[in-house]
């Protein structure tokens, strides 16, 4: 058949269908009418609830990360409220009717915020078949690790911090850094703290003196007086005590008048963060009545008002010696004695690092006054703490050796400040 044949014929079958008068093709026609009819309007109602579902997704993304910065603070009637008053500044669209919103925290391993609205949409097409309106539910998940931070401030109090407004510098850029650090906190014990202000020595608290890792040689050989006492020989044969002379004994202080303060413990333990061993004396911590002990440190807690009441008490006072400081800020975050930290729950999201505020060239420890030999000691208790992966930061304050701090912070992260306007 040629093409103008079939058209022909087609045309020829239009024009019977037209002319046709019998009604079961008009029934037929109406009958297929309303699928047909319900099809296209069902497609532009989807159409138009996709479209509002994706503004509807967008706001309500936002408003999860918006929530996320204080989920942890918030109760779940605290997120709620927050949820609709950020999504409802978000979601524009009009048509969008009764919005409800739910919001909920949890950090058991992570944290996690899930964000719920349900929204109604007034169709148009679909209410010729009863559908008056259709509703849209989305949710919007936010997670991020609980990373959970161990930091060691080691904090020069010597008495060159007493100059040019350097320790009251010090004591505000310190709760500052407290302030921020509790705020990153999501719950209580995800962020602990430890302070170790330093000078020659490090107070370790007086109320320590019955501790099985002092050591007291050296401080019974220089606190107590000599006492007279009477020698006897014994030769009275039954008459009495015989021939008595009178002598004097070194009689060493009572250990509950210690100040607290101990020195370098022997080298090499004084670069090491091995546990004192009472057995063997070389591995404990020397008891000094050092007379310009600083304040007494504070092990790893999340007790902030109490570091903060440490901070305000600290005094300038002292010689420099930067690698006691750091000995015992990296003590402070080990389980063993003397401090015995709390054990890290979880290994995998846990950070640890020590931060060491220093204004001066070290000038004192328990072995020599020579400045570059205490400072190979600092350079070689850098490296050892660098190598059990705890991160070091370095403040140098004005004047000081710089090369040294250099050395000691992890990837090059030494920081040298002026506290002229009163902050580091």
């Amino acid at each position: 058949m040629s093409v103008t044949s079939a058209l022909g014929h087609i045309r020829k079958r239009l024009r019977e269908f037209e002319a046709s008068e019998r009604g079961n093709v008009a029934v037929l026609f109406g009958i297929a009418l309303l699928p047909i009819m319900a099809a296209v309007g069902a497609s532009v109602d989807y159409t138009h609830r996709n479209s509002v579902r994706a503004a509807m997704q967008a706001a309500l993304d936002s408003t999860a990360l918006m929530l996320s910065r204080d989920a942890a603070t918030k109760n779940d009637p605290q997120l709620d409220s927050l949820a609709n008053s950020y999504f409802k500044a978000l979601f524009t669209r009009a048509e969008g009717k009764t919005v409800k919103l739910d919001a909920s925290y949890g950090a058991t391993g992570e944290s996690t915020l899930t964000v719920t609205a349900t929204v109604t949409v007034p169709t148009h097409f679909m209410q010729i078949f009863g559908h008056k309106e259709m509703t849209i539910s989305s949710t919007s998940v936010v997670k991020w690790g609980n990373t959970k931070l161990r930091i060691a401030l080691a904090l020069d109090n010597t008495g060159s911090m007493g100059q040019a407004n350097k320790l009251p510098a010090l004591k505000t850029a310190t709760k500052e850094l407290l302030k921020m650090l509790q705020g990153a906190s999501d719950k209580p014990g995800d962020v602990q703290v430890s302070i170790v202000p330093f000078a020659k020595d490090v107070n370790v608290g007086a109320k320590n003196y019955t501790a099985p890792w002092v050591k007291w040689d050296e401080w019974d050989a220089q606190n107590g007086q000599d006492v007279s006492v009477e020698v006897c020989d014994n030769t009275g044969k039954g008459k009495g005590k015989g021939k008595c002379t009178t002598t004097t004994k070194w009689v060493p202080n009572n250990h509950n008048t210690w100040n607290g303060c101990v020195s370098d413990r022997d080298q090499e333990y004084d670069v090491s963060a091995s546990a004192p061993n009472p057995s063997t004396k070389t591995t404990l911590f020397p008891a000094e009545q050092y007379a310009q002990c600083p304040v007494a440190l504070m092990p790893l807690s999340y007790n902030w008002t109490g570091m903060n009441s440490l901070v305000d008490s600290m005094q300038a006072n002292g010689m420099t010696n930067q690698t006691i400081g750091l000995a015992w800020a990296w003590q402070s975050l080990m389980q063993g004695p003397p401090l015995s930290a709390p054990a890290i729950s979880d290994k995998k999201n846990t950070k640890q690092y020590i931060i060491l505020l220093t204004d001066g060239l070290n000038t004192q420890n328990r072995f020599t006054t020579d400045s570059a030999k205490i400072d190979e000691r600092t350079a070689k208790l850098c490296a050892n703490i660098k190598a059990t992966g705890i991160e070091i930061d370095t403040v140098l304050v004005m004047e000081g050796n710089a090369s040294l701090l250099k050395t000691c912070a992890s990837k090059r992260r030494c920081f040298s400040s002026s506290p002229a306007r009163g902050k580091l």
